[in-house]
């Protein structure tokens, strides 16, 4: 079952890339008590999550944070070398958007957001959503009926949407 507005964050265990490497970060420590906006996507360094979605965030950013958002984090079925070298290259690490890994696809299973399209490669991948939680609870919950396309679920739309 797909993850809704009302229901609570899965626990997961994330990972980052840290100054000392690959660090392991639990969802629920990053959500306690704040305002976020998690965005999830197929793949780093693929084309419309390069392209489109991380950018629609970056752009986005300062209004986010003027709405009360406290953190901003991008959520990939990839490994933390990956995220941390995407981060670096599309400027969402300067942006301060989280660059997180699922590289066991362990959160994106349990919110019910896993799709394969092994013909292209993307096997165990995520669908490609954006959501906004407070103290863990999903508020705004937006996703795309086709990974190749993000309207709902881009900086802009969830800044409209809060």
């Amino acid at each position: 079952m797909t993850i809704s507005v009302g229901d609570t964050l899965p626990d997961a265990t994330l990972m980052k890339l840290g100054e000392k490497g690959p660090e392991q970060v639990e969802l629920s420590s990053l959500t306690k008590g704040r305002k976020v906006v998690i965005f999830g996507l197929p793949g780093a360094f693929t084309g419309t999550c390069t392209t489109a979605h991380v950018p629609s965030f970056i752009r986005n950013m300062n209004a986010l944070k003027g709405k009360g958002v406290d953190a901003v984090m991008c959520v990939s079925v990839n490994d933390p070398f990956v995220m941390g070298a995407w981060g670096s290259s599309t400027g969402a690490n300067d942006a301060g958007i989280e660059m997180l890994g699922d590289p066991e696809c362990t959160l994106t299973e349990a919110m019910g957001l896993r799709f394969d399209a092994p013909p292209v490669g993307l096997v165990a991948r995520s669908k490609r959503y954006a959501l906004m939680a407070e103290d863990g609870v999903v508020k705004v919950f937006q996703a795309e009926e086709n990974p190749g396309v993000c309207d709902m679920s881009g900086g802009e739309s969830m800044l409209e949407a809060i």
